[in-house]
């Protein structure tokens, strides 16, 4: 090889040494994915701008409801810029593991690429803590820009918002969540292409294992709190402080505390449904809920689990690139 090769930092005599922050290995990652790093910059700043403005909007809204008395409701139901702030939050899993993960390996060990690098002085370990440096930071960076927006724009006026803490819209894109759900994302294209070993089955096949997880998600964040039961009066009105709470499940109750189907006595004639609940001596309504205080738990419960399966698919990969042939 020619001394001056990228790899091995050498340069010809006589030449003045560049003031690049990265040189070496690194820099030669970044410029072979320079594309892709623009491209997610560009829509993390992009969608950054629109949250700014979009709550700045919203705040000028309720201070003019405030002037006025009006009853502004839920203003962000059908606004276009809550839409598309949303949209890009739900895209960027699928931008991040499907093109930037799925492809980072996959697409060097298909066109050689992989087999060159590791022949000018740099183990394939080094190759690939290069490569998974550079993916992470392109998953970490905007999930916590975005995160923190986001969570600065909906905290403070959650009331307003058309989605409840639970549902995904908030609860993966605010906190820990969104960093968290982007690298193990990430972590498993990469898992994904380099097992694969071509571009366009690694990202087909990463797209759907990415649908497959935010399908199943909805099932796993709702696991993550632990339920409380709250009694209250037949009829009765719930206290303001579970205004916020999510409701799991709903029960009717009698005195001695056995609880029975909501639709227990749902009877074709308010006769007949008295008369059941004069039998079962119901006299209270009961629900299971998830309280909005528990939301910061849960979030750093979802985020471990995250993070976990990021370090095991990490692993996984490190050890599977690193003895098999390239």
């Amino acid at each position: 090889m020619s001394s001056t090769t990228t790899l091995t930092g050498q340069r010809p005599a006589g030449t003045t040494p560049g003031r690049r922050l990265l040189r070496g290995l690194p820099w030669l990652v970044l410029r072979q994915h320079r594309t892709a790093l623009i491209c997610v910059l560009g829509l993390t700043v992009l969608a950054a701008v629109l949250i700014v403005y979009e709550r700045h909007a919203l705040i000028q809204l309720l201070d003019s409801a405030d002037r006025t008395g009006k009853d502004v409701g839920q203003p962000l139901q059908n606004s276009r810029g809550y839409n598309v702030v949303v949209s890009v939050l739900g895209g960027l899993p699928f931008v991040l593991a499907v093109f930037i993960g799925a492809h980072l390996i996959a697409s060097d060990q298909e066109n050689g690429t992989a087999q060159l690098v590791t022949t000018q002085s740099v183990t394939r370990r080094q190759w690939l803590i290069a490569k998974l440096g550079l993916a992470f930071t392109l998953a970490l960076v905007p999930g916590v820009v975005l995160s923190g927006l986001f969570t600065w724009w909906w905290e403070p006026h959650r009331s307003h918002f058309p989605s409840q803490w639970t549902d995904g819209t908030i609860f993966d894109n605010t906190g820990p969540v969104l960093p968290a759900f982007l690298l193990f994302l990430t972590a498993a294209g990469v898992t994904i292409g380099a097992l694969v070993r071509r571009t366009l089955p690694a990202m087909v096949v990463t797209f759907l294992f990415t649908a497959v997880v935010l399908m199943l998600w909805g099932e796993v964040r709702l696991r993550l709190g632990s339920t409380q039961m709250f009694t209250y009066p037949m009829g009765g009105e719930l206290p303001a402080r579970l205004a916020e709470s999510y409701e799991v499940d709903r029960w009717v109750g009698n005195a001695d505390g056995e609880l029975f189907g909501w639709g227990m006595c749902a009877e074709a004639t308010e006769k007949a449904s008295d008369a059941c609940v004069k039998e079962h001596g119901i006299v209270n309504d009961v629900i299971e809920y998830l309280d909005y205080s528990q939301m910061a738990s849960m979030q750093w419960a979802a985020a471990g689990l995250l993070l976990a399966g990021t370090a095991l698919f990490t692993a996984f990969t490190l050890w599977r690139v690193s003895r098999r042939p390239l």
